[in-house]
């Protein structure tokens, strides 16, 4: 495993800039690895590795580029809880551990940086030198990871009968006696609205 620096300068060119939680990140998903007993989780522990991360934030960049895990290998799962924390899990044992950024690490930094001109640049210079103890609790769990949701397996796929759209990964549910996909089954998970009727021949609910 490369050294924090190494990390956060790959960190910093994969995001665009270096900031508060991009160090966040990287240090709560070395805690991670350490913690799971990984040291290369490119190597061949890659394929029994899997995070679930809590925000969509810098950290999260961050944890993926340290960790391996990214969302096209269903490595990394999305939880939308808006928390800065996140799981690690080796899903050959169900072994995992959660780990959360402390809210008081904010106030620990204004009280150790008071010299430097912003908040920024005082969490930033924090949560590089605090320990892990004072930057994060940690908490041992178990993550029961079905089958499907595994990385490198392979769901059901079906059409839905409304929208005409493919669905993969068993993406679907039983409504009015069809087996539709989601966003026909309950619109209200919708993210958008339809304005007209796309091209391509689909029909539009």
């Amino acid at each position: 495993m490369e050294s924090l620096d190494e990390l956060l300068r790959k960190a910093e060119a994969a995001h665009g800039h270096l900031c508060a939680g991009q160090i966040l990140g990287v240090r709560m998903a070395l805690l991670g690895l350490a913690r799971l007993g990984i040291a290369d989780p490119r190597g061949a522990a890659r394929r029994r590795f899997v995070t679930y991360v809590e925000i969509d934030r810098c950290a999260t960049d961050a944890i993926s580029l340290v960790t391996g895990c990214r969302l096209g290998k269903r490595a990394l799962k999305f939880r939308d809880w808006g928390k800065m924390a996140a799981t690690f899990v080796d899903t050959a044992s169900g072994r995992g551990v959660r780990i959360v950024a402390l809210e008081d690490s904010r106030e620990l930094a204004r009280e150790l940086y008071p010299h430097l001109a912003s908040e920024g640049s005082k969490q930033m210079q924090a949560y590089r030198e605090l320990s892990d103890a004072q930057l994060f609790r940690e908490q041992r769990v178990r993550v029961d990871i079905h089958g499907a949701e595994m990385p490198g397996s392979r769901g059901k796929r079906a059409v839905c009968p409304r929208c005409g759209e493919s669905v993969n990964f068993g993406r679907f549910e039983q409504a009015d006696g069809e087996r539709l996909c989601l966003s026909c089954a309950r619109p209200e998970l919708r993210y958008w609205t339809p304005e007209d009727t796309e091209k391509g021949g689909n029909r539009e609910q």
